[in-house]
């Protein structure tokens, strides 16, 4: 959506050490918020709409909006930690019924792409939630793989569901907040995201710390 042609085809890779990732895919450096709006801004006139008998403005897609975060702190020895973070911003098209829609030729593609994926991702969801089996089927579909680390990995994760409260949309509502309701019981054990070795050295100031702890306690035994 960033790239100077939003029709191009991008591939995903994966990669032992930064996960599934997108290859080729458009990266843009910014430093105030500012910026970041722009970004969205431009991403968000390039993601494709299209008009059903639902909805004049209709999302035909997915949209991922990946805020990469790098921070460096310099402690009294004078040497730099480096912390990085991701935030990884949302916004899932709605299932959608065909009789409802009355979507034909490419529009109805398209739904059914939307369908099968939000399928992929309620299962992924249920298998995070059951804990039965050790295979979560993120593999299912590409927006599966690239919401893993969002979902099942070192994140937190807020859901929010968009509903109608129009009785004519009833079955649409209950369907989207059972799956609201489902998401919320994932739980995730986040933690700081650290360079190995600053992460090392603090495994090793802990460890001084405990053992100079146990010195004292014996100390005072005597």
């Amino acid at each position: 959506m960033l790239g100077k042609n939003a029709e191009q085809k991008l591939d995903l890779k994966e990669d032992p050490e930064k996960g599934v990732f997108v290859k080729d895919l458009s990266m843009v450096t910014v430093k105030t918020t500012t910026e970041i709006e722009k970004c969205m801004d431009k991403g968000t006139a390039n993601r494709k709409t299209g008009e059903t008998a639902m909805n004049k403005d209709s999302s035909r897609s997915h949209s991922i909006f990946t805020i990469y975060v790098e921070t460096a702190e310099t402690n009294a020895a004078g040497e730099q930690s480096i912390k990085a973070g991701k935030l990884n911003l949302v916004d899932l098209a709605g299932s959608e019924r065909q009789s409802k829609t009355q979507a034909t030729g490419a529009r109805l593609k398209e739904a059914t792409k939307i369908n099968l994926s939000l399928s992929a991702l309620g299962n992924v969801i249920k298998a995070l939630v059951e804990g039965k089996s050790t295979h979560v089927p993120y593999r299912d579909s590409k927006l599966t793989r690239l919401l893993q680390d969002s979902l099942g990995g070192n994140t937190r994760t807020v859901m929010i569901a968009a509903i109608s409260p129009a009785d004519y949309n009833y079955d649409e509502t209950l369907t989207t907040l059972r799956y609201a309701s489902r998401a919320k019981n994932i739980k995730n054990q986040p933690r700081v995201n650290m360079d190995p070795k600053d992460a090392l050295l603090k495994q090793y100031e802990e460890e001084i710390t405990k053992l100079r702890q146990i010195i004292e306690m014996s100390k005072r035994g005597q």
